[in-house]
């Protein structure tokens, strides 16, 4: 069960890193959730989204990514193929997103509870580096992965 807040769980100073599993960890693409889906099932949302990317035109990179030993190097191996990425992928990633996020709420009660837990608040992705699917560093991205949990919780 994950805590109710992740107020004061996570931290650094000079001397240490303080961490422990977030409050709301299970609305992130790499947390320990599988999903089943397109006949197959991923150790984690972000091995589905990085295996669609390159499943149906260069299934050499896709099976790479299936095979990779953590989500961080599923996604390391997608983007060291980003050349080979489908022409018309960013017209269809959100829509792809979509689809693996409520695949992972409807198999995993520890999601639904954790989006649950958001209420009514917004939703943001608080990546320091990600401008579309996170917050980005400025703080004024796009956000389109807090967007998208706030569509799920609004429909359920």
């Amino acid at each position: 069960m994950y805590p109710v807040s992740s107020k004061g769980l996570n931290k650094e100073t000079k001397g240490a890193i303080y961490f422990y599993t977030p409050a709301f960890d299970a609305l992130n693409n790499f947390s320990a959730h599988h999903i089943e889906m397109w006949g197959r099932q991923f150790p984690t949302a972000e091995y589905a989204y990085q295996w669609r990317k390159y499943s149906k035109t260069k299934p050499d990179i896709a099976k790479k990514i299936f095979a990779a030993g953590s989500p961080e190097e599923a996604q390391k191996i997608a983007h060291a193929h980003k050349k080979f990425m489908p022409k018309d992928w960013h017209e269809k990633k959100v829509a792809v997103m979509e689809e693996i996020l409520r695949a992972k709420c409807a198999e995993h009660e520890t999601v639904r509870d954790a989006l649950k837990r958001t209420g009514k608040r917004k939703i943001i992705e608080n990546s320091p580096i990600d401008v579309f699917w996170g917050c980005g560093p400025a703080g004024d991205g796009r956000n389109m992965m807090g967007a998208l949990w706030m569509k799920i919780r609004d429909t359920h």
